[in-house]
Order: structure tokens, then C-alpha cells, then sequence
């Protein structure tokens, strides 16, 4: 096995990723027998419960696989499931990649442990690259093993479970490899539109009112990221002194403080939820990763709204924009204007297309 693996990435790395893995898996109980068991705590049984609820609604309402995933549960007894470490030059928002079998080349690398994340980042920061750190509650094998529900996807109110459950699936639904910021603003897409579907069936107004303004800061904060990349891709396409981009660079970073500040405490009424990020480390690395998952939402949620919010017809034109090449891929999406034909003319346009 070891022998067929791409050079890019060593077979230590692959060892953990597997054991990591294969711990997981061997510890899954059904949640089905958890839910009857009265040994069970009545915490964790009224979580199970929802959580099953949700899972139905996931294939009912949302068309998204019908299968064993989210049908066991694990707990991990730590806070997170992986953590996985993004890298980027000094000068330059391009994050680096590592390519997978299966999975192809993305962003980052994930560790099932702490220690092994921090010793890597340490490493790429030798380097000379900009590294940024994160844990991650949840993570997808698309399809290829019965993914279960994790301890840590029990952290924070069923609102958030559902959004987890309903992003974890639709990498099911759809995966294009080596898109990464494709992939994850899809499966962002269909987070929210479920998120919100799921608050309006269950005919909780005041969540469904939370979830909203939760999303309105989510596009604040990714709009105020967008401004600080765009400011510095300025600079590092410039002619300046590596000291004088250094310079330039700190500037930006500390205008994306001082507007985060004015955000949070005029539009946003003092809430301080992305405290926490904008008081650590703040680089490329981390700017990259961001823009990962959000820069292509509002144009996967345009597409949805042109499929009239039917899950199928959505799932069939996003397949059919990722069927085109690469380079076509973002245009296609971002100029869509039908739900049926959304990248009619785009590969024509372009004669090296095929």
C-alpha cells in the first residue's frame, strides 16, 4: 500500500492519518441503541435524538445521501476530532498544497494529534511560510467509511449540529478534487439553506432570527477579510523592498483590528464572537484558509435561488459547473443565469477549454 502513494507526502503521515481514522471508527456505537439504552445520560440521549431527526431531514428535505453516516456516535474525549495546519509565503496569499490519493491536492494537512499539527507548523514556519493552526470539530471521508457523529459536534446547540451534519453530507453529495474553495463553499451552501429550512420546519422563529443575524456577521467578517486581501495583494504585487512589504503588511493587519473594532461595536451592538480570532496571530496562512470556505458562497446561494431552493436541480447544475475545467470552474458560477444551463457559453469562450 505504502508503495502507491504520491511522493508529496510521507508514509508517517499517512500512517497517522490512518490509525487516527480506524481509532475512530472501532469505537462507533449505534445511535439508534444509544438513544434506548438507560444507561445512556439524558443529556446525551436528547442530543442523539435531535440529531436523528436531523439526519432524516438531511435525506427528506435536503436530498443528500441516505446512508449509515451520522447513524453511530463516538465520543473522542477531546475538543477537537483533527487539527489541521495551513501554510502560506511571507508575501504571497497563495496557501501552499498537499495532494491525497481520493481526496486530491487541498489547502492544508490534518493531524488527529495537537502535538504532531504544532511540530509541522513549526517546520513549515523554518521554512520561512506564514502557518496558521485550527481544530476542527468534523471531518468527512465522502462516503468511502460510515462517518459518525463525534463529541465534538455535541458542543454548541442542535442550530449548529444540523449546519455540521448538512455540510459533512453534501461533500458527500459532491466532491471535485482539488477545488477546495469550490467544495467547501458549496457544501457552506447547503449548510445555510438547510440550516435555515430545517428552523422554519421545526417553526422555532426566534433560532431561525438568531441563525440570520449569525450569517449577516459572517458575511461582515468575510467582507472585512476580502478587504484585507485585496489591500494586501496590492502590496505584495509590488515593487517594494521585502522590509518596506513587511512594513505595508503589519499596516494591513492592523486596520483589519481597528475595523473589526468599529464592526463590532457599531453594527453589531457590542457582540463579540470574533474576538477570539482577531486577538491571535493574524497572516496570510490564516487569511488564506479563511477565504477557503467563504469567497464563493454568495454566488453557490445565488444558484439556489435560480434553482427556486429545489435541492435536486441546485445538486444537478453545480455538478454540471464542475464538470467544467478548472480555470471555466468560478466564472461559470459567479455569471450563472439559469439554474438548468448556469455554464452554457463559458468553455466555448475559452479555446483552450477542452
Amino acid at each position: 500500500m505504502a508503495s502507491g502513494l504520491t511522493g508529496c507526502t510521507s508514509i508517517s503521515y499517512y500512517a497517522q492519518s490512518l490509525q487516527g481514522h480506524v481509532e475512530i471508527m472501532a469505537a462507533r456505537k449505534d445511535v439508534g441503541t444509544l438513544v434506548q439504552d438507560p444507561s445512556t445520560p439524558q443529556a446525551l440521549r436528547a442530543r442523539l435524538t435531535s440529531a436523528s431527526a436531523i439526519r432524516r431531514f438531511a435525506t427528506d428535505e435536503l436530498a443528500l445521501p441516505d446512508n449509515s453516516s451520522y447513524r453511530s456516535y463516538v465520543d473522542i474525549h477531546r475538543d477537537a476530532v483533527t487539527w489541521a495546519v495551513f501554510a502560506a509565503p511571507q508575501f504571497s496569499l497563495a496557501p501552499r498544497t498537499w495532494c491525497f490519493p481520493v481526496f486530491g491536492c487541498v489547502p492544508y494537512r490534518g493531524y488527529f494529534a495537537r502535538k504532531a499539527a504544532t511540530e509541522s507548523a513549526l517546520e513549515l514556519h523554518r521554512q520561512g511560510l506564514d502557518v496558521y493552526v485550527t481544530g476542527i470539530t468534523a471531518y468527512s471521508t465522502l462516503g468511502w467509511s460510515s462517518d459518525p457523529l463525534l463529541s465534538t459536534m455535541l458542543g454548541q446547540d442542535d442550530t449548529y449540529l444540523a449546519s455540521l451534519i448538512f455540510h459533512e453530507l453534501a461533500h458527500q453529495r459532491l466532491y471535485v478534487d482539488g477545488d477546495s474553495a469550490f467544495n467547501e463553499a458549496f457544501a457552506v451552501a447547503v449548510e445555510t439553506t438547510g440550516g435555515r429550512k430545517w428552523l422554519r420546519a421545526a417553526g422555532d422563529r426566534a433560532g431561525l432570527r438568531r441563525y440570520e443575524a449569525d450569517r449577516r456577521r459572517r458575511a461582515d467578517f468575510l467582507a472585512l477579510l476580502a478587504k484585507t486581501r485585496d489591500e494586501l495583494g496590492q502590496v505584495y504585487e509590488s515593487s517594494r523592498s521585502p522590509e518596506q512589504m513587511a512594513a505595508a503588511k503589519a499596516a494591513a493587519i492592523d486596520r483589519l483590528r481597528m475595523r473589526y473594532r468599529q464592526l463590532r461595536d457599531r453594527r453589531w451592538a457590542g457582540y463579540r464572537g470574533y474576538d477570539a480570532w482577531f486577538s491571535a496571530p493574524i497572516n496570510n496562512a490564516k487569511l488564506a484558509a479563511t477565504a477557503v470556505y467563504g469567497e464563493q458562497v454568495p454566488a453557490f446561494l445565488r444558484l439556489f435561488d435560480l434553482c427556486a431552493g429545489d435541492y435536486p436541480r441546485f445538486y444537478a447544475s453545480v455538478r454540471r459547473i464542475a464538470d467544467l475545467p478548472q480555470p471555466s470552474r468560478a466564472e461559470a458560477l459567479k455569471t450563472a443565469a439559469t439554474c438548468d444551463r448556469p455554464g452554457a457559453g463559458t468553455a466555448a469562450a475559452r479555446p483552450n477549454a477542452f
